[in-house]
């Protein structure tokens, strides 16, 4: 099964080089044992557009569709044998990128 790890922070800032170590260090982990499907990290949500296409005409507006305090900075889609496994997985990568992350399966 796979699952979205949403990685949510509450600053734009870059992480400094010693969270980019342990993530790279996490990355490697989830490609050698299997889990790895992609990861990314995200721009700002100053940098978003949003499109909403449901009416007569799209309506294209920038910025992010919700205003929050805490935001999106980054995710990875990985492949588990169940959420208990994802679970663990997201632990130890919150404790890399020193954020929260939010588990969600894939329907």
């Amino acid at each position: 099964m796979q699952y979205l790890l949403s990685v949510i922070h509450d600053s734009p800032d870059l992480a400094p080089e010693d969270e980019m170590v342990a993530i790279d260090a996490f990355n490697d982990r989830l490609q050698a044992e299997g889990h790895w499907v992609f990861a990314g990290g995200l721009g700002t949500p100053t940098a978003a557009t949003v499109v909403d296409n449901r009416g007569g005409q799209a309506l294209v507006t920038d910025g992010p569709f919700l205003e929050s305090k805490e935001f999106l900075v980054g995710f990875w889609i990985i492949e588990a044998a169940d959420l208990d496994v994802a679970l663990r997985l997201a632990t130890d990568g919150s404790r890399a990128c020193n954020r929260k992350v939010e588990v969600r399966p894939f329907l």
